[in-house]
């Protein structure tokens, strides 16, 4: 992901504030998601198919949503199929159900990997020779998307484009397409309060790193820079808070923010070598991506501060460090206090695996845009032994 991201077709804000841009509208604020009706009546929404995941839906956050809707006169549809690291057999899956049901939006519902997979299934619907690996029919454009993140960190509402696992190739591939950049993204903080600990410490951290990979990545300019610097500056503050209270009102909007705006920044610039070796991880091992972040960040920051020392020193400079240098060790102590400080190892990536995570590091996209960016796999080795 070099410069702006782009796919192949399938491969302190007042409280109601409307923003737009290039991305969607954003219409953030506690009880946020009683618009949800309005927002989908916009579009012409009236067969809507909600993608999300069980555990949602056996809290019943998937009923506070759908009711207000068929209140409304909406059909609704629930695919709950979504797992962490969505693959392209469900997606593929979303899309055949939403097309034999004849419906004409779609609702995401969730964490990123509800996103992700959201607009895939978005893009897909309609064509139905198309594939999620890239392969079939060129899509037509997709079915609206109206956004509802229920965690504070991927900023998967900011973009048309989804990270999925193809598990025969065994790849992460990249689908999407603009027309799938959702309409609306709904910010309701109170949707993320309660969420346990350890998922938003994991959440949390990838807000922390898009921001911080942005800073520095290739492809960053003057836009993705104000967004990423502002991201890193909340999340810095506020991400040990949110872990330490679900409910603290600010912290949670706090958060909402940042994993928002890390969005509109990474959407911009792309990102780097961290999310390159997360995305190996999460392949090879099932981790969830915020934990793989974080059990190679601190080191592969370190290692690439020679390469960007403006960058990392931007980085530094949101978080109120006094340089670059600070960061890695800053960073381990973030970690630790979100109780997120973790190895490859901890994460079950056995010392024979080490070849293979390089490899496919090395293969994603995200780390051609990384500032230093690593001669062979076998310097990535090394690297991952570090971690």
């Amino acid at each position: 992901m070099t410069g702006p991201v782009t796919t192949s077709p399938c491969a302190g804000v007042a409280a109601g504030t409307f923003l737009s841009g290039a991305g969607p509208v954003v219409d953030f604020g506690p009880g946020a998601v009683a618009r949800i009706p309005d927002h989908l009546a916009g579009q012409g929404a009236r067969r809507v198919l909600v993608v999300t995941d069980a555990g949602l839906r056996a809290a019943g956050v998937v009923d506070a949503v759908t009711g207000p809707l068929a209140a409304s006169g909406v059909a609704v549809e629930v695919f709950d199929a979504v797992r962490g690291n969505p693959t392209v057999a469900v997606v593929e899956q979303g899309a055949e159900h939403a097309r034999a049901l004849g419906l004409d939006a779609v609702l995401a519902l969730g964490g990123g990997s509800s996103l992700d997979a959201a607009k895939g299934i978005a893009l897909l619907a309609p064509s139905p020779g198309a594939r999620a690996d890239g392969s079939g029919a060129t899509p037509a454009a997709g079915l609206p998307v109206v956004a509802v993140p229920t965690t504070a960190g991927t900023g998967a509402e900011t973009n048309g484009f989804g990270v999925l696992e193809d598990l025969d190739s065994r790849q992460k591939v990249y689908c999407g397409d603009a027309s799938v950049v959702p309409r609306v993204a709904v910010l309701d903080p109170e949707l993320t309060y309660g969420l346990p600990a350890g998922p938003t410490a994991a959440t949390g951290v990838d807000a922390l790193v898009h921001g911080l990979e942005s800073l520095a990545s290739r492809g960053r300019d003057p836009m993705s820079e104000a967004f990423a610097a502002e991201a890193v500056r909340r999340a810095w503050a506020w991400l040990p808070t949110a872990v330490a209270d679900g409910a603290h009102p600010r912290a949670r909007a706090e958060m909402l923010v940042a994993a928002h705006l890390a969005g509109q920044a990474l959407t911009r610039s792309g990102l780097g070598l961290v999310h390159g070796f997360a995305h190996a991880l999460s392949l090879h091992t099932g981790a969830v991506h915020g934990l793989a972040l974080a059990a190679v960040l601190p080191e592969v920051v370190a290692w690439q501060l020679d390469a960007e020392p403006a960058g990392w020193g931007r980085a530094a400079e949101a978080a109120g460090l006094p340089g670059a240098t600070a960061l890695p060790d800053a960073l381990a102590g973030v970690l630790e206090t979100v109780g997120a400080r973790v190895t490859v190892a901890d994460l079950g990536a056995r010392p024979e695996q080490h070849e293979a995570l390089a490899r496919t590091a090395l293969a994603d996209p995200v780390t051609r845009n990384t500032p230093r960016h690593p001669a062979s796999a076998a310097e990535l080795v090394a690297l991952l032994r570090r971690c």
